[in-house]
């Protein structure tokens, strides 16, 4: 058997492209054209073309992988494993929750680093009961499957990420307050783990045993591509927050003259320590009571912009639990979950939870 040879190469280019889009938006221009981006379309910045191009070549391969389909050849992945609402419906929210753990696993390190001071061990041993979380999550789902269905624990476990991710937008602070970070983390990881399992199970229960190496890779495909926006979307976020926050406060502060003003980059404002940003604010003109407003006025807006994405994750999170509702209900009388019943029509009374 050939391997589809196009398929492969519109897959690989679509999530390239995509993937470098979403990771370079902050260096080339959420929009415009920055200084440093690669080139420009008409003043356009290279990465939201890159993105459009990539989800245009997506669709190309799905059309292609059905015309295979219909010429009776073997596409690359089998449209069975996407063909009904509910297996789609599953592939969506399994790319919402890796690409919410993926931002939540970024910001996090960031956090403890960059705010509080700490160094990678720490910030390593912070993520450790999160990962815990996760695998607990998993195993605990498994045994609510019989009294609970698909579409439930899904919108369930959604709420429960919403809830740890708000959490954190509450308990981060300029100091450290390792408990109730770490029990945040805690409730977002156990949300996660339910929902990988019981979306992985929903994709495998829908699609026949002949194709369950077409579920794996899907969901290896899915989960490195939302792993990269997630990540990439927090950087943006964090990063376009912080610069309009900072700029807006040095603009109207009177204890920064605009000579001062003019010798910082408010351009390429990043996300740095306060070392850092002493280290810069020492190599201009300020005087120390200048350095010391500069200095709060940074802190400040570094914390804000941290809290601002967490709560724009909450607002996804929480977006989510609509399309859940194209996953499996339960059947009360038989005890089992629709997604395993799709094709014994006589099982399907219509009694849904």
């Amino acid at each position: 058997m050939r391997i589809d040879a196009v398929g492969v190469a519109l897959a690989a280019l679509a999530i390239i492209l995509i993937s470098v889009g979403f990771d370079s938006a902050n260096r080339w221009g959420l929009l415009l054209a920055a200084p440093g981006a690669l080139f420009s379309l008409l003043g356009l910045s290279p990465a939201p073309v890159m993105i459009i191009l990539g989800i245009v070549l997506g669709q190309a391969f799905f059309t292609w992988s059905n015309k295979r389909r219909t010429a009776r050849k073997t596409p690359l992945v089998a449209l069975e494993v996407i063909e009904t609402p509910q297996q789609r419906s599953a592939l969506f929210l399994m790319f919402m929750i890796v690409a919410l753990g993926s931002a939540v696993s970024f910001l996090i390190p960031l956090y403890i680093e960059i705010v509080q001071g700490l160094n990678s061990l720490r910030a390593a041993l912070a993520i450790i009961p999160y990962s815990l979380a996760i695998f607990a999550g998993a195993v605990l789902v498994s045994r609510l499957h019989d009294w609970l269905s698909s579409r439930r624990v899904a919108r369930i476990a959604f709420v429960v990420v919403a809830a740890g991710l708000t959490l954190l937008a509450m308990v981060i602070r300029n100091e450290w307050h390792t408990v109730t970070v770490i029990f945040g983390l805690i409730v977002i990881g156990f949300g996660q783990g339910a929902l990988v399992t019981v979306l992985f199970n929903v994709l495998a229960a829908a699609s026949p045993p002949a194709l369950a190496g077409d579920v794996a890779s899907l969901r290896g495909a899915t989960n490195n591509l939302a792993g990269g926006v997630g990540t990439a979307l927090a950087s943006a976020l964090l990063i376009g927050v912080l610069s309009a926050s900072v700029t807006t406060n040095l603009v109207d502060n009177p204890v920064i003259p605009k000579g001062l003003k003019a010798q910082v980059d408010l351009d390429n404002v990043d996300f740095v320590s306060d070392d850092r940003l002493l280290e810069v604010l020492e190599s201009t003109t300020a005087a120390p009571q200048q350095v010391a407003e500069a200095a709060r006025i940074y802190t400040q807006a570094r914390l804000r912009s941290l809290r601002i994405c967490f709560l724009a994750l909450t607002g996804l999170a929480l977006i989510a639990i609509f399309p859940a509702g194209g996953l499996p209900g339960y059947d009360r009388a038989r005890g089992r979950s629709t997604a395993t019943m799709r094709d014994d029509p006589e099982m399907l009374d219509g009694r849904q939870a």
